[in-house]
This record gives structure tokens, sequence and C-alpha cells, in this order.
């Protein structure tokens, strides 16, 4: 087949928008989570992170408080566990989906927070399927938060 440069013109489109449609790399989703080493509901939220496609590493920590000031996270938006990935802080039950939207718009913010521990997130899944609504809440730089995704 001979190419034209008609041809090289019209499959250029295409080729253009595969180039922009990769996958997130393994390296973009690797995620260190800090948590107490006695808390189970953390435990199976980094499997949740692990059946979504993070590499997740976990370290010991009892407490976080430095790690989280630094990201100027408040006492009150905290939670059970804090992880780390690229800029962000995602701290809670985070749903791995709101993470990666999170690296996908990447907002000029510290990261996502969950405060507690609500019933039905994710690593707090009930027996009974038992859910409360919660919020993901946008950490901003002054430590300031904004709705990022209400869960229902």
């Amino acid at each position: 087949m001979v190419l034209t440069t008609r041809r090289i013109f019209l499959a250029l489109p295409a080729g253009l928008l595969l180039a922009s449609c990769k996958p997130a790399s393994a390296a973009s989703l690797a995620i260190t989570v800090y948590k107490d080493p006695g808390c189970g509901c953390c435990t199976v939220w980094v499997e949740h992170l692990r059946k979504a496609g993070f590499a997740a590493t976990v370290v010991a920590s009892a407490d976080r408080t430095a790690l989280q000031s630094r990201y100027g996270l408040r006492p009150e938006d905290g939670s059970c566990h804090t992880g780390v990935i690229g800029p962000y802080l995602i701290e809670g039950h985070v749903p791995a989906d709101d993470i990666k939207r999170l690296l996908r718009e990447a907002p000029k913010a510290s990261g996502l927070a969950v405060p507690g521990m609500p019933i039905g997130s994710p690593g707090m899944e009930m027996p009974d399927g038992s859910r409360e609504p919660y919020d993901v809440l946008l950490v901003k730089r002054d430590g300031t938060t904004a709705v990022f995704t209400h869960h229902p």
C-alpha cells in the first residue's frame, strides 16, 4: 500500500486520539498507605485499592499527625489511615474511583478525605449491605474543604 499525503493526513487524527487514551501506568497508581498496625478496616480498604489496580505499599504508623498536618488536613477531617499518591493525600475510606478521578482532573489541592468511618464506604462494608450517605471532600491547600463526590 502506498502512503499518500492524503492517507497520512486522514490517519493523523485517529493516531493522536489513540495516543491520548493511554491507560494509567502502574507508577501513577502507586500509593503508600500509613495505617495503625491493628486496624482491620484499613487492610480491607487497601485490598479495595489493589482490586482497582493500585499498587499499595503499607507502612505501620500509629501516629500520622505530622503527615496530615503537612498536607493541611484539619483534625476533624481525619480518619483511621492516610495514603499518599503523587502530590496528594488520601485520608480515610475514599473509593478508588474517586482517587482515579482526582488523578485525572489533577486539581490544585492537597487531596481527598472521608472523615470518620462511614458505614458502607470501602473497607467499612456491612454483611447486611447497610450504608450511610457520606461525602468525599476535596482538601484545598489552605485546609478548607469542598464536596468532591457525594455517595448516597
